[in-house]
């Protein structure tokens, strides 16, 4: 196939543009002068041919994009119209230098060029491999990866410096999605969801090195049979016993809180219990950064309304925060307008919790997740991130809405036991149902679910307050009572532990 000539400026600038890249010329060894012996086999494609096109491919896209009003779909056809002229200048120097270049391999260095300005580079490597739970970038050259399972790999660098590490983290922030991302001097850090659905957080200026963190998530789809022991490829987090209870406690439309620390498997927890929304239902689902993906198309939830906070820019307002900042916080108040009764946060952690405390009096299964370091530590830091909303909110004030908002909070525990030869194992340990407000004003919860012989969840006490919620979809917490004077759950598979012979 070849390239059609293109009707331009050679150099693809606009009229009285300057561009600051130098004229491209073949590179080293790609020179063939008359009666040299023929060059050696050349590779299909030399990555600092594509490196040096992707920057002349950047360079004229910031030029055209100057000064300039355009939405992506424009900027995708510009920036397609100029990777052509680019590569295809390339190759008409090569071919003037006496080493023709076959149509398909122009074609391939025209792709490579492509994927170099909208994609992550070599990084995308690591992206496509399934074995990869989260990689740690600690500068260009030092990429360390955790595997499923827990093990440790060092991978090649990803970048010939830190700089090009920098534009290829600024090039992913670009096209992240719906909302506007960057990364830049006024804007030092970084947090986005990848094209596959990883997470991308990333910093630089502000450390010694850019640093970069991926968290792939690979089990985009899950149900709470699948986390219940029915599939082998994922983690037994829950028993039937607690499958059956949280399934009922969707129907019944509780609220629940997932807490755990980071890592442990809230997001594939709640995503197993949004598996549950019947497929029809409208409801509305707010995140820092697109993770939880329901909106995706081909979804089974046809009417769900995802939102996205956006990050602001610019001068700080009257109220301190930057221009255009729109904020969970803000969205939340929105949402409530919106006719639904779940209201769905990714994650709360900073002052949208109170907003989204206040939306769950008011809403029917609605659900969102925490960080806390431990089943006991959820109310102090329900606590500690309500103080964050103003002057106005009080301890005690926090405890009243936790205690009237909250039906269930679900807690996932990973235990790490990779520096000793094992590996990371991750359950639900945790179901605590909030009672309401006691004496002293604290926040009063009966264990349902607590941790058994193995750690994982058992049943410990049968619910109060939710109790005849859960009857009128049908379920019947007295199912539990002999689980309850076994202490016993009814867990699939044993959990082999080097600690304690678990």
């Amino acid at each position: 196939m070849r390239f059609e000539p293109v009707s331009h400026d050679p150099r693809g600038q606009q009229p009285g543009a300057t561009s600051t890249v130098p004229p491209l010329v073949p590179p080293n060894g790609w020179h063939h002068p008359p009666g040299a012996p023929p060059p050696p086999a050349r590779p299909r494609v030399d990555f600092a041919v594509v490196r040096e096109l992707r920057r002349e491919l950047s360079e004229r896209l910031t030029l055209w994009q100057r000064g300039r009003e355009f939405d992506a779909d424009a900027e995708e056809v510009e920036r397609a119209r100029l990777a052509v002229a680019v590569v295809s200048a390339y190759a008409d120097s090569v071919r003037r230098s006496g080493t023709p270049m076959p149509a398909d391999e122009e074609r391939l260095l025209l792709d490579q060029v492509t994927a170099e300005l909208v994609g992550l580079g070599r990084l995308q490597t690591l992206l496509v491999d399934d074995t990869i739970e989260e990689v740690h970038i600690l500068g260009c050259d030092q990429v360390r990866i955790t595997r499923h399972g827990g093990g440790v790999d060092w991978a090649e660098p990803i970048a010939d410096s830190d700089d090009e590490l920098v534009e290829i983290l600024q090039a992913a922030a670009r096209r992240a999605g719906a909302t506007e991302r960057s990364l830049s001097t006024s804007k030092p850090t970084l947090d986005l969801q990848l094209p596959d659905g990883s997470r991308l957080a990333a910093v630089f200026l502000v450390s010694h090195r850019p640093y970069a963190v991926i968290r792939k998530h690979n089990t985009l789809s899950v149900s709470l049979e699948d986390i219940a022991g029915g599939r082998p490829d994922l983690d037994e987090m829950i028993d039937p016993l607690l499958r059956d209870f949280l399934r009922a406690s969707m129907r019944a439309g509780l609220n629940i809180m997932v807490a755990g620390l980071a890592g442990a498997g809230k997001t594939t927890v709640i995503r197993a219990l949004m598996d549950e929304i019947p497929a029809d239902e409208p409801y509305v689902l707010l995140e820092e950064s697109r993770e939880l993906l329901p909106a995706r198309r081909g979804h089974k939830h046809r009417a769900v309304m995802s939102f996205e906070a956006r990050e602001g820019h610019g001068e700080r307002g009257l109220d301190g925060r930057p221009a255009g900042e729109v904020s969970i916080a803000d969205l939340i108040p929105v949402s409530l307008r919106m006719g639904v009764l779940r209201i769905i946060v990714g994650e709360v952690r900073s002052r949208e919790i109170v907003p989204m405390l206040q939306a769950m009096t008011t809403s029917r299964g609605s659900m969102c997740t925490i960080h806390a370091r431990t089943p006991a530590g959820v109310s102090e830091r329900i606590i500690e991130l309500a103080l964050s909303h103003g002057r106005e909110m009080t301890v005690d004030q926090a405890r009243r809405m936790a205690g009237n908002a909250l039906d269930l909070i679900v807690y996932v525990t990973v235990e790490d036991e990779t520096a000793i030869g094992g590996r990371k194992h991750r359950f639900v340990s945790h179901v605590e149902e909030v009672i309401g407000v006691g004496e002293g004003n604290r926040i009063m919860t009966t264990t349902v679910f607590g941790p058994g012989p193995d750690g994982r969840a058992v049943p410990r006490h049968l619910p109060e307050r939710v109790r005849d919620q859960l009857l009128r979809v049908g379920y019947d917490a007295r199912l539990l009572s002999r689980f309850v004077e076994a202490g016993a759950g009814a867990w699939r598979r044993p959990r082999h532990s080097r600690l304690g012979g678990r």
